[in-house]
């Protein structure tokens, strides 16, 4: 989806200069146009998206506010659910005539591009087996620059994430936090927390611990 297309009544968003731009104490700042990058570019784009769903007769699946279903009728005959990830969007339909239908339609209104059958979303691979009529996501590119990030890259497999019997609490924490450690321990904790939520639900119980 393009940003070009966003309501107006939150484009009033002023700002200081940017680094390397002097500011002029008689001139007030106001962003002309919202892009990929700032602040509230993306709450504006959900709010654009939102509109149009529940006009299109769409409704929120329970509590996800990001993934929007329309139940069949005249104009769609097929159920169309779709997960939407700032400008990212992920369609399904089990008839890919009206797949397409809403598509053109959808495109009708918001400039975009259509990429076909999905391959990667959200960094996650998308391997299918049509025959088999199987899905499965990987996560291994991700997993290899975490391992990197981190200093695991050689490290050895274990068959169990965690030691049997262990329960972490304040206590292990040092009397003294190391601001570094600090930082370190939170993005670790931060990556494996996409790794639970995609491919690695086996991995959930490690992780409510340390976080």
């Amino acid at each position: 989806a393009s940003w070009a297309d966003l309501p107006e009544e939150i484009r009033d968003i002023y700002i200081t200069p940017p680094k390397g731009y002097d500011e002029d104490p008689d001139v007030v700042d106001c962003v002309v146009l919202l892009l990929y990058g700032i602040g509230v570019s993306a709450r504006a784009l959900h709010c654009t998206l939102e509109r149009w769903f529940r006009e299109n007769g769409f409704e929120q699946a329970g509590f996800e506010e990001s993934v929007w279903i329309r139940d069949p009728d005249d104009s769609y005959p097929s159920l169309i659910i779709v997960s939407t990830h700032i400008d990212d969007m992920l369609c399904s339909c089990n008839d890919l005539a009206v797949l397409e239908t809403f598509k053109t339609d959808f495109l009708a209104w918001l400039n975009g591009t259509n990429e076909g059958a999905v391959h990667e979303y959200l960094g996650c691979k998308v391997v299918r087996d049509w025959e088999k009529g199987s899905l499965s996501l990987l996560q291994r590119g991700y997993t290899e620059s975490v391992l990197k990030i981190y200093g695991f890259k050689n490290a050895a497999p274990a068959h169990t994430p965690l030691s049997p019997g262990i329960r972490l609490t304040k206590l292990d924490w040092p009397p003294v936090l190391d601001p570094a450690l600090h930082r370190r321990y939170r993005g670790i904790v931060g990556h494996l927390s996409f790794l639970v939520q995609c491919t690695r639900q086996d991995l959930s119980f490690t992780y409510a611990e340390l976080s």
